[in-house]
């Protein structure tokens, strides 16, 4: 009796087909590897669910303010997205941000500072203080979790008396508010697609080209056409909606560009497959050559730079800088947001659209809750269901890895 063979694994992958591209999506969903499945799910659901309970939700109007809310926060979590890789969290992103917006605000309202030099100097600020806390979580093996929180603390009372008395400081029109005030033409808009759809497939054909050469798997033609139509589709359905309002928002687009400008670092580069290393396994890493320290160092300077550009993002929207700058639940939902897009708590797994998924979903959310009138004590309580919710799939899938 003879048994038929396997199919070679590379088939699978390459197959050029769609039924071949789905058989192997779906084993890799059975096999726990869920990817964005559950985050897209999530969003349709909330999505049917606020448009029934309020009309408004889907409309242009709404849509635009959603995208405004959700960018600054969206851009913290960015930074968090790398921290979480490595198995660790940051608790000062939300301290950060607000210091940052508070020394914007005192270098263009009280020292006169141009657009340009005021924000520079903010984000260097954010540096120095991820540099500073990763000296400690890096070089002195203090945990994470204490130096960051310690470091909420400390910027906090550092906000309040770069402040001092003034307490609010108004930021003047133009210059810094410009950055969510403004709205892209369909001309500027149809334009930048064009040029995302070109460069993005020239790096797919490129990759896939190098790895044929190089006998490894690699996607196939019709793989490469679907991803394409995907993209082209979100992107058309956001121009056309979001330009019945006021346009696409300068603001989304500086958060979706750093997502996409750290996806591709982090999956086509060699620092990038570092940090998933150091997540995966640290010790590993360090026994391959890899510098751990100096990566470990690198991310939470990363993660400071991304929560002041946050801070500059929220100081823009709400035209002033203030005590609560950065409070609140600005790190709950910086957190929340990436792990609710996919980044497993546990380190080494995730992608960078995680942060823009994730905050999507704690963004809607929250807007459709204000839409309903619902107050922050219900809000809150749903989030954390949410949260939880999000963490234990993962903990699940990772189990379904493991066996």
């Amino acid at each position: 009796m003879t048994t038929s063979p396997s199919p070679d694994p590379r088939l699978i992958a390459t197959g050029n087909n769609v039924r071949s591209y789905a058989q192997s999506w779906g084993r890799r969903v059975r096999h726990g590897q869920l990817g964005v499945l559950p985050v897209v799910l999530g969003l349709i659901v909330i999505a049917v669910v606020f448009q029934t309970a309020n009309p408004n939700f889907l409309t242009p109007l709404n849509l635009t303010n959603l995208t405004l809310q959700v960018a600054a926060t969206g851009t913290i979590s960015v930074g968090i997205f790398l921290v979480l890789l490595l198995g660790e969290v940051d608790l000062s992103v939300g301290s950060i941000s607000g210091v940052c917006a508070a020394v914007l605000g005192v270098l263009v309202v009280n020292q006169g500072f141009g657009t340009a030099a005021a924000i520079l100097t903010a984000v260097a600020v954010g540096i120095a203080i991820g540099l500073f806390q990763s000296l400690f979580i890096a070089r002195l093996g203090v945990p994470a979790f204490v130096v960051t929180l310690a470091g909420l603390i400390a910027w906090q009372g550092l906000q309040l008396y770069i402040l001092g008395g003034q307490g609010t400081i108004n930021l003047p029109t133009g210059g810094i508010t410009e950055l969510t005030s403004t709205f892209l033409s369909p001309a500027v808009w149809w334009s930048l697609v064009a040029a995302i759809i070109v460069i993005n497939l020239a790096v797919q054909l490129n990759e896939r080209r190098q790895r044929r050469n190089a006998g490894l798997p690699a996607r196939s033609l019709v793989q490469i056409a679907l991803r394409q139509t995907l993209l082209i589709s979100i992107l058309a359905a956001a121009g056309i909606v979001l330009s019945q309002d006021r346009g696409v928002p300068l603001a989304l687009v500086i958060f979706t560009g750093f997502v996409v400008i750290v996806g591709i670092v982090m999956t086509r580069t060699r620092y990038g497959q570092s940090v998933y290393a150091v997540g995966g396994n640290s010790e590993a890493a360090r026994r391959a050559g890899m510098k751990v320290q100096l990566i470990r160092t690198s991310v939470f300077v990363i993660a400071g730079m991304f929560a002041a550009i946050g801070g500059i993002l929220a100081a823009s929207r709400l035209f002033a800088v203030s005590q609560s700058s950065g409070s609140g639940d600005v790190l709950l939902n910086a957190i929340a947001a990436v792990v609710i897009g996919g980044t497993s708590l546990f380190g080494g797994r995730g992608t960078a659209y995680s942060a823009l998924l994730g905050t999507l979903v704690i963004g809607s959310i929250s807007n459709g809750m204000d839409l309903l009138g619902l107050n922050s004590s219900i809000k809150l309580m749903i989030t954390g269901g949410v949260l939880l919710a999000a963490v234990t799939l993962d903990t699940l899938a990772r189990r379904g890895r493991q066996a």
